[in-house]
């Protein structure tokens, strides 16, 4: 069995409900951006003056925070940085993620207590560009997400022993090289290499027959077109101990547009695997939440892709959040949890809860904690809970924590079945 004491799990941080639930699930750092210069605007992300106070949470936790500088840089861009590198050192943030040499440069100038990691932006795919790297200060770099275990292994033995090596194991896969696309600027005029991609590569295609305009050719068998530049997802998680044997120090998780039950489910799979669980007792939870069909992406030859539709699968919807748990007799607990999509009387919830395999409870006895304006609760008892962001109650045969995420298979609510 494979070692991973030793391997850092990085999970992406969109917001703080994602930075608190990638912490508490198991994350050993996680990545972020505040408002500038980040490849995700499209993710909630933290002002500058969030940024100590996120920087302190995940301190608090034995968490390290890396934060994203890695756009592409124009020279209006270079000239705001300065004060802005200036903030996030004071922040105590731990590393800066930089593609653009100019903004490397400046890192070094005005953020001096940070570390400095090259982004996947940067393509680097050889020991030589590794080792320039290093010579100018980086002390990791995320490898290009077109090299293969046997590349990132030549590429360890190569480079300096005190460079470390981020990969990517999980998440979305970009149909461009190391993520530099022009499409959704030239097609939408939203730059992916400013953050703001619009997922053009996701969009249907078709040929049209250039001298009869309105004539349309699915590329493929459909007649909607094809979805030739639609890549599957990225999953490692069953091939964890080859990429350690190449000498891969952190294990990256994509997802900064996310949501919080995204971002703990993965980061809870992932966690049990490098804690000594077998891959196949976590396969379920990768499956639960939403995402394209999995694929191994570049690490074993050329990657996989989803010709016939674009859209996600998931197995389960994230029902409620914790909120608080008290015993009311032997082997029984009152829970109170915060709705996310309807459950009902009789449903049978799913525990996602930090560092322990997934369990089951029963909803017994459910109830809708209603407030009045004054904020006094009246609790009414209901069939269903279905006010998202309200609170319930009811009682269960297993004890939970504050924090946990229960989750709900997908069609399978008491509801539906009375219906079917």
């Amino acid at each position: 069995m494979t070692d991973f004491s030793a391997t850092e799990l990085l999970a992406p941080a969109g917001g703080r409900s994602q930075l608190e639930a990638a912490v508490r699930f198991g994350a050993d750092a996680v990545y972020l951006a505040a408002d500038k210069f980040g490849m995700r605007q499209r993710a909630e992300n933290f002002t500058l003056d969030d940024i100590p106070s996120a920087v302190a949470f995940a301190h608090g936790a034995g968490a390290k925070v890396y934060v994203t500088v890695n756009t592409l840089m124009s020279q209006a861009d270079i000239a705001a940085l300065p004060p802005y590198l200036e903030a996030l050192d004071a922040s105590g943030a731990d590393a800066l993620i930089v593609s653009d040499l100019g903004a490397f440069s400046l890192a070094r100038r005005y953020a001096p207590h940070m570390e400095l990691h090259v982004s996947t932006q940067a393509s680097v795919m050889n020991a030589e560009a590794a080792r320039t790297w290093y010579d100018l200060g980086a002390s990791r770099v995320v490898v290009a997400r077109e090299m293969s275990v046997e590349d990132i292994a030549e590429l360890r033995a190569q480079a300096p022993r005190e460079l470390e090596i981020e990969a990517f194991v999980h998440g979305a896969m970009c149909m461009a090289y190391s993520g530099r696309c022009m499409l959704s600027a030239a097609m939408t005029g939203r730059s992916g290499n400013k953050g703001f991609c619009a997922q053009p590569c996701r969009w249907s295609y078709a040929l049209v027959e250039e001298k009869r305009p309105g004539a349309y050719y699915p590329i493929e068998e459909d007649v909607r077109g094809t979805y030739v530049m639609n890549a599957h997802d990225l999953c490692m998680i069953e091939h964890l101990d080859d990429l350690a044997r190449a000498g891969v120090n952190s294990f990256k998780i994509e997802g900064r547009n996310k949501r919080a039950f995204y971002v703990a489910t993965v980061v809870h799979a992932y966690r049990a695997v490098m804690d000594g669980t077998g891959p196949a007792s976590v396969m379920s939870d990768l499956h639960a939440i939403s995402h394209r069909p999995y694929g191994t992406g570049f690490f074993y030859g050329q990657p996989s892709q989803r010709q016939e539709r674009d859209g996600y699968d998931k197995d389960y919807l994230h029902a409620a959040t914790v909120t608080a748990c008290q015993q009311v007799e032997e082997g029984t607990w009152r829970i109170q949890a915060t709705c996310h999509n309807r459950f009902c009387e009789g449903d049978e919830l799913e525990i996602l809860t930090p560092r322990k395999p997934i369990a089951a409870a029963r909803v017994q006895g459910l109830t809708w904690l209603a407030k009045s304006q004054e904020g006094d609760v009246y609790p009414q008892p209901v069939p269903m809970a279905n006010r998202t962001m309200e609170t319930y109650a009811f009682e269960s045969r297993i004890a939970m924590q504050p924090g946990d995420l229960l989750r709900i298979r997908i069609q399978q609510t008491a509801e539906e079945a009375v219906q079917a």
